[in-house]
């Protein structure tokens, strides 16, 4: 049985495609389309999953998409009746928007995809994301929570789930999602309005604010408080909206009195520094006093975040007494509040999808539809991200030779290529590392990644000014052998846990070892990778060699693009970034290419 999930027409399309409940392929538009957050139908991102399963789109038994339009269709005509006629904007956009194509997501579907017009389904915005958890989870239960910016009329959800295995004759497969709140109450909305009046573009530079988080203090908590009322007995929250405006805005999220709170707001190409990152910078007074007070708006926005989050979940446990919880929706994706919720909450494991945000919708409407709609017993558990499209040694040659360069071809002795890679990144050369199929999610995780030597401060300047061209208080991740992990993370059983192995935790350095890897050291902190040889051995090798040539275990990890690039996807994508970026060498699967000296 074949079943395709779609996300589209918000932001992040994607689409994954199950086989007998289990994984075949997933990706998001945007690594096809090469335009950054595609929201658009995801014609290609299909293409491709139809094609690593050898199948076509009338072989499909169901196709699933991850909300209910007309829902969240009511949601916004209400929305902008009751604010009228402030929200004319939002009206006239909206009629324009889902008039052309959100109103007929099934007659587009059956059209583009080629399955029968009754065998298109819908599943809730918020249960898509809490079956993308919990299906790929390997909890028998767990509690259950999401929290994004806004799905239909939800914001966040409470809940439980159980499965049945197969095999296995107890049990059933159930979400329960007993509480929620609803729009325009949203955390996922709050922390976007700080990301705006920051200078970032929302649903793209929420990670910005927690990057230029740990450069500030939480000085203006309280004022942060001051928007919204919120309930320790059962988690929830309700925003104070007279400092908003995302409900009747389409190109503000904050008003006039969020600004007289906080002051003015930051500019999107302003310079960002203090004296944590630039001290010699320190005659640069006035730009330096207005950068220290959005870097203590970040820290404080970010603290509030943790906090309530923190506050859900406890209440969460309290009311339902499972020790396992499963998290989706894009605040899921917030790496130190995830580590907190796991060091000051009686959960003792979480499981976070590894695709959190709207294209793990994808995933998730599949999974429901197997699970639930259809009550198929589960036999599957998501075992690494690997899931979207690779490319052959011989796909690999026939385009090194299109571009008429240089190549070393390692096919034969696997070994030596790594054993290159390991000592150049000693040397200080970049690496661009291309490898196997591409990953499921917004991280790279050793398939479409970007490698350098780890060990001083020097080597972040390097990969941040004369490679990714991006803001230079921006973290890189630490990748470490995962038997390793414990020597320079203070998180406890780091080895036990998954969530590490996604990048979705930020975690403290051991103070004894920063020193050791100044790199991807960030205010004392890193989201770490953990690898194991036999989910990714190429990348894990590159990590011992280079832990064997010099004591550290670790290697600097970022994303294989440019700055406003998705990551890359095919070997075309990878020699262009590494033309038009200072990385010293590629890696094409077995291939190695060097630029000259």
């Amino acid at each position: 049985m074949y079943i395709l999930g779609i996300s589209c027409f918000y932001h992040d399309s994607a689409v994954a495609l199950l086989k007998d409940g289990e994984l075949v392929a997933a990706a998001m538009e945007e690594r096809f389309s090469r335009k950054k957050h595609d929201n658009d139908f995801p014609k290609r991102a299909i293409e491709f999953c139809l094609r690593q399963a050898s199948i076509k789109g009338e072989d499909l038994d169901y196709v699933v998409f991850y909300e209910k339009p007309l829902v969240k269709f009511e949601r916004i005509l209400l929305t902008t009746l009751n604010t009228f006629p402030r929200s004319a904007d939002v009206w006239r956009d909206a009629m324009l928007t889902w008039l052309k194509e959100k109103l007929w997501v099934k007659n587009i579907i059956q059209r583009e995809v080629g399955v029968k017009y009754d065998r298109v389904l819908f599943c809730d915005h918020h249960m898509s994301h809490a079956a993308s958890a919990f299906f790929a989870s390997p909890f028998r239960e767990a509690a259950v929570l999401t929290v994004d910016g806004v799905g239909e009329w939800t914001t966040t959800t409470l809940g439980t789930a159980t499965s049945q295995w197969q095999g296995d004759a107890s049990g059933q497969n159930q979400i329960n999602l007993f509480q929620e709140q609803r729009f325009p109450h949203s955390l996922g909305l709050l922390y976007s309005a700080f990301t705006a009046y920051l200078g970032f573009r929302v649903n793209n530079g929420e990670y910005k604010v927690m990057g230029m988080a740990p450069y500030g203090q939480p000085r203006y908590a309280d004022k942060v408080n001051k928007l919204f009322q919120h309930s320790k007995d059962d988690g929830s929250f309700h925003l104070n909206m007279d400092y908003f405006s995302y409900h009747e805005s389409t190109q503000n999220s904050f008003n006039q009195r969020f600004i007289d709170l906080f002051g003015p707001t930051r500019h999107p190409e302003a310079d960002f520094f203090t004296m944590a990152t630039n001290p010699e910078r320190a005659a640069e007074k006035t730009a330096m006093g207005e950068n220290q007070r959005f870097a203590d708006i970040a820290a404080s926005i970010q603290l509030v975040t943790e906090d309530l989050l923190i506050n859900i979940a406890t209440y969460l446990h309290k009311r339902t007494g499972l020790n396992k919880l499963v998290m989706a929706g894009g605040v899921a994706l917030n790496t130190k509040a995830n580590y907190r919720i796991l060091n000051e909450t009686p959960f003792d494991e979480i499981y976070i999808q590894p695709a959190a945000g709207d294209d793990g919708g994808a995933l998730g409407a599949a999974l429901w539809a197997y699970h639930i709609a259809l009550g198929k017993p589960r036999n599957w558990v998501m075992p690494h991200a690997y899931w979207g499209e690779g490319y052959t040694d011989a796909q690999c040659k026939e385009f090194l030779e299109s571009k008429g360069t240089h190549y070393e071809a390692f096919d034969d002795n696997e070994g030596e290529l790594l054993d290159i890679v390991a000592e150049s990144l000693t040397n200080k050369k970049v690496v661009g590392f291309f490898q196997g199929r591409f990953e499921w999610g917004p991280r790279a995780l050793g398939n479409r990644s970007i490698l350098a030597d780890p060990r001083t401060d020097e080597m972040k300047e390097v990969v941040n000014t004369k490679i990714k061209f991006r803001e230079p208080f921006r973290p890189f991740a630490p990748v470490i052998l995962r038997d390793r992990a414990a020597e320079y993370f203070d998180y406890p059983a780091v080895q036990e846990h998954e969530a590490p192995r996604y990048m979705l935790m930020v975690s403290p350095i051991k103070s004894e070892k920063q020193d050791q890897i100044q790199a991807v050291c960030h205010q004392g902190t890193g989201r770490l990778q953990t690898i194991e040889r036999e989910t990714n051995p190429r990348y894990y090798g590159v990590i011992e060699r280079f832990g064997q040539l010099t004591g550290v275990p670790v290697v600097l990890n970022t994303s294989f693009n440019l700055r406003g690039e998705p990551i890359v996807t095919s070997p075309r994508d990878a020699w262009n970034t590494f033309q038009n970026s200072d990385i010293d060498m590629l890696v094409l699967n077995s291939f190695l290419v060097r630029k000259p000296k």
